[in-house]
């Protein structure tokens, strides 16, 4: 890359090796049925988390808000958490385009809701209220330091779920971050769930696109909702066949990208004019503070970063920042993010 940018995976490039599968991928008409590229890809991904199909769809936006749409219809309700992803940074889809009304709960310091709220939650059945249909969550949790959540924890909620007859999706955008810190196969972390949503384009490193898997029945009512949105592509074998190369040679290796994120925090740690909880990063997301005694705030720390390094920092609030560590950062990257930070704070 042209620069140290730990603003997010997402700005990672695909790799050589997704670059070559993608100039030689077979194509056909995938809103037909027939890209044999995309149609790999799905049985692919749908493998991974232990699902029967899978729905290439354009981002993870698209697949919450698709998911969201064949589990639940205008007027009813999800449960979700206040700080998730679904309800803070989507745009509102779900009651926007389907009338779909979110009601957020309260997390904890690594983004669970209580199963008790969840259950208290559920409204009882009656015309004048919103119908319970659906219960949203989110591994690992972006929200809260990256958090990878554990199966015991899904299954608390997805007993809470069954027991009232709602269904249970899973954002899972960076899903094998999350097994990975926790050194387990993703489907542990799915096999509780009705659907989950996947990226490809964060850690994983393709250019675009997420997988939505469940059961067929929920993907064929989920390919009617992502025809809805306008997610329909023709030849997409081109894009789908970075995704296989993304789920064949990049899952294993985030755990460079969890130690990559661990040194950070560690240096973090020792840096003065920072503040960091280093037992809160456990996958590839470190989420740091300035001192009280730094007069800059967290943009004018990016912006000098940017101008003396070229490293580029996403801010977290006035005095806060997240680092996201990826494919294309290495140990010497993080060396030269804390010296350069190091060099700021000497000068404020």
């Amino acid at each position: 890359m042209d620069r140290i940018d730990f603003r997010s995976d997402t700005v990672s490039w695909p790799t050589p090796a997704m670059r070559e599968a993608m100039a030689s991928a077979r194509v056909g008409d995938d809103v037909y049925g027939e890209d044999p590229t995309v149609n790999e890809l799905e049985a692919l991904a749908a493998a991974r988390v232990g699902k029967e199909a899978g729905l290439f769809v354009s981002s993870g936006t698209m697949g919450n808000l698709a998911a969201v749409l064949a589990h639940a219809g205008r007027g009813d309700e999800a449960i979700l958490g206040e700080d998730s992803h679904v309800f803070c940074w989507e745009a509102g889809g779900m009651a926007a385009l389907g009338g779909v009304m979110p009601h957020p709960l309260p997390t904890d310091a690594i983004g669970r809701m209580a199963p008790g709220a969840v259950e208290d939650a559920i409204r009882w059945d009656d015309p004048h209220v919103a119908r319970s249909r659906l219960v949203l969550l989110e591994n690992s949790y972006g929200g809260k330091h990256g958090y990878p959540l554990p199966p015991e924890y899904l299954a608390s909620i997805a007993a809470v779920a069954r027991q009232y007859g709602l269904a249970l999706h899973l954002d899972g955008a960076r899903l094998f971050n999350a097994a990975v810190a926790q050194n387990i196969d993703a489907a542990e972390l799915t096999r509780h769930v009705d659907s989950v949503t996947f990226c490809l384009s964060k850690g994983l490193c393709a250019p675009v696109g997420s997988v939505l898997c469940g059961s067929a029945d929920f993907i064929h009512h989920a390919r009617r909702a992502r025809k809805i949105l306008g997610g329909g592509m023709r030849q997409a074998g081109i894009l789908a066949a970075a995704g296989v190369v993304a789920l064949n040679e990049m899952i294993e290796r985030l755990a460079d990208d969890h130690a990559h994120a661990r040194l950070l925090a560690e240096g973090l740690a020792q840096l003065p004019g920072a503040r960091v909880n280093v037992d809160m990063v456990r996958t590839n997301m470190v989420f740091f503070e300035l001192a009280d005694d730094v007069a800059l705030s967290s943009e004018q720390v990016a912006d000098r970063l940017r101008e003396t390094a070229n490293v580029w920092l996403g801010t977290n609030g006035p005095r806060g920042f997240r680092a996201v560590t990826h494919y294309w950062i290495d140990a010497n990257d993080v060396r030269v993010l804390l010296s350069g930070l190091e060099s700021v704070l000497a000068q404020s």
